[in-house]
């Protein structure tokens, strides 16, 4: 997590700033001019926070609040000043900042706006991928526990199996699992495996002679061909039917696929992570699922969470969405307000990750360059009711929320 830095040219209040926010756990940083502030942001690394005043030698805290726009448009910025006026507070926050505090300064207030805003911004922070690999957010123990056991066998040559209600990011997890392992250089090879008809998935799976079949004008190498030194990632493996699932399991168990119209056996090197939304032992029960594959399959189970299960990284996955999505349609960054950020969290997201992301970039598209509260995000009232009528839910809104927890509280329910 980045540091605090405190812009103020006034010494005294400089330190009395950096202790107590150091007491409070924060790293901080201190420079005593708009210029310095400036230059530090642009060159600097990333950084939690701003907090600057607004009179300053060199540059006004106006300027250093453009500057972290232009270097992060997500990097919180709030302003101090002995000289609040109306018109001061509305230019700062059509600017982009997080918040505004006259002196003398109620330390109280900035703390819990502070602490609102570092929460979300704390897990981007933290986010170290590989070379490759896919941006995965969050900091819930159910979300850390499937990462720590998806980099403990990525190393290793064993097939994984990613559990998880649909749209909670198996393609993500499989791509970097795939850029954490020894096979990261070689192909990663997704296929969908309900988006065919059963009379094809063995063709597009093992591949096909030329003349194998009405329409078989040439060659076509199959996915694990495809794959070849790499990963394979299957999802929806539970949708197969039992001719695929036995010559799947000859795959795995030998290394070996014959393709379509084809006279001989082809060998193959790959490592298999299959993915699903089914209770494949369930399946097994009933006949569905062979059990052999499924034992095949099931070496490294990985269970990914909801995200009504890891409400706590809502915000900060919002935030990585938006800037995507920002960044895709070549728009302005919205700026999410505390508020927004504790309505997020009270919605149950059946659609998981992928709900949210196709939110976001509705967002994006229609709130460009705006600051964004909960009326904006345009979310179902029954649903944040509903959350808000679970008290862990709704402290934790509150909680993203922090000073304008009123407000989000008017909101949801009027």
């Amino acid at each position: 997590m980045g540091p605090v830095l405190v812009v103020e040219d006034r010494e005294q209040l400089a330190a009395m700033l950096a202790e107590t926010l150091t007491r409070e756990g924060y790293a901080v940083e201190v420079v005593y001019r708009g210029d310095e502030a400036m230059e530090r942001i642009a060159h600097g690394p990333n950084l939690l926070a701003v907090i600057t005043d607004l009179k300053l030698p060199g540059a006004d805290g106006l300027e250093v609040l453009q500057a972290a726009r232009r270097r992060d448009p997500q990097l919180p910025v709030f302003l101090i000043t002995a000289f609040a006026t109306v018109e001061t507070a509305v230019q700062a926050l059509k600017l982009g900042a997080r918040d505004y505090f006259p002196k003398p300064l109620e330390m109280a207030r900035l703390l819990v706006a502070l602490r609102s805003a570092a929460s979300a911004r704390g897990q981007l922070l933290a986010l170290e991928p590989a070379p490759g690999a896919p941006t995965l957010v969050g900091e819930s123990p159910n979300f850390l526990a499937a990462l720590e056991a998806l980099r403990r066998v990525a190393p290793t040559e064993a097939s994984v199996l990613l559990l998880g209600e649909s749209g909670t990011g198996k393609e993500l997890f499989a791509r970097s699992l795939h850029a954490y392992s020894p096979r990261r250089h070689g192909p990663f090879v997704a296929f969908a495996c309900a988006a065919v008809p059963e009379t094809l998935l063995e063709a597009e799976l093992f591949g096909y002679e030329r003349g194998a079949f009405t329409g078989a004008t040439a060659r076509h190498l199959g996915r694990f061909e495809q794959a070849s030194s790499g990963t394979l990632f299957l999802d929806e493996i539970g949708e197969i039917g039992p001719g695929v699932q036995v010559k799947l399991l000859r795959a795995l168990e030998e290394r070996r696929i014959s393709r379509l119209g084809g006279s001989g056996e082809i060998s193959v090197d790959v490592r298999l992570v299959a993915a699903t939304n089914r209770d494949l032992a369930t399946s097994v029960v009933r006949g569905n699922f062979r059990a052999d594959l499924y034992h095949r399959l099931n070496v490294f189970p990985v269970t990914l969470p909801p995200l009504r299960e890891r409400r706590r990284d809502i915000p900060a996955l919002a935030l990585h969405l938006l800037s995507r999505a920002s960044a895709k349609n070549g728009l302005p960054l919205p700026l999410l307000r505390p508020s927004a950020l504790g309505a997020l969290v009270l919605p149950p997201w059946p659609g998981n990750i992928r709900e949210l992301a196709n939110h976001m970039e509705r967002v994006a598209i229609l709130s460009a360059g705006e600051r964004v509260g909960p009326g904006e995000l345009q979310l179902s009232r029954e649903l944040l009711r509903q959350g808000w009528e679970q008290p862990e839910v709704r402290e934790l809104a509150l909680e993203f929320a922090g000073e304008e927890g009123e407000e989000l509280s008017r909101y949801v329910l009027s």
